[in-house]
């Protein structure tokens, strides 16, 4: 596979390989970034384009050869890899990261809230 000049195309896998270990806690992190800054359209972006490499090449591997679909069990395949590395690896915890910060964010509102009503005075008999 490598040392051949019209190899090149090669490189493109390792980001596939290197997005198993470290494309959740990326995606994590974005989500997190992408709820701090709700409005903002770059962290949005940033979401979509840095997994854009990784999931594109593999699943240009999957889809490719087109013969290979005539094969029994292929079309499991490609389920199975949508749900584990598009789903479980790049959407589930974009999606946790932003979630979590979200409803952190909202119970900390909510208690600062209730904290600065002042308590009402009990009524003397």
């Amino acid at each position: 596979m490598f040392g051949y000049g019209n190899e090149w195309w090669a490189l493109l896998v390792v980001p596939v390989f290197l997005w198993i270990p470290l494309g959740p806690l990326t995606m994590a992190g974005l989500g997190v970034w992408s709820a701090l800054r709700p409005g903002r359209w770059w962290p949005r972006l940033w979401s979509v384009l840095l997994p854009l490499l990784p999931v594109t090449v593999s699943a240009v591997l999957v889809f490719l050869p087109l013969d290979s679909w005539s094969r029994p069990g292929h079309t499991r395949d490609v389920v199975h890899y949508a749900l584990v590395y598009i789903g479980a690896l790049t959407v589930l915890p974009w999606l946790l990261g932003r979630g979590i910060t979200r409803l952190t964010r909202t119970l900390r509102a909510r208690r600062d809230r209730a904290a600065a009503v002042p308590a009402e005075a009990p009524a003397r008999a």
